[in-house]
């Protein structure tokens, strides 16, 4: 992946160009004072669709989940 590296001072008159290079595969690292702050990389398309219960029964939740936590819990002695 390409990189280009951008002072922060200079994405405001950049930023149409950045987009448009982030959406070609370039990986662009925002710096100031040459100390990197941010990366701006393009988003991974998913190549299959997700399918609802792929997994079912891979987990589970156990019947008193929305159950209040005993007061032990909250004071630290549990």
């Amino acid at each position: 992946m390409l990189t280009e590296t951008v002072d922060v001072q200079k994405v405001r008159t950049r930023f149409t160009e950045l987009l448009s290079l982030v959406q070609q595969g370039t990986e662009v690292i925002l710096v100031q004072d040459n100390i990197p702050l941010a990366r701006i990389v393009p988003i991974a398309a998913s190549t299959k669709p997700r399918v609802a219960g792929l997994h079912k029964g891979a987990i589970w939740i156990s019947d008193d989940f929305d159950e209040p936590l005993p007061e032990e819990f909250w004071v630290g002695t549990a």
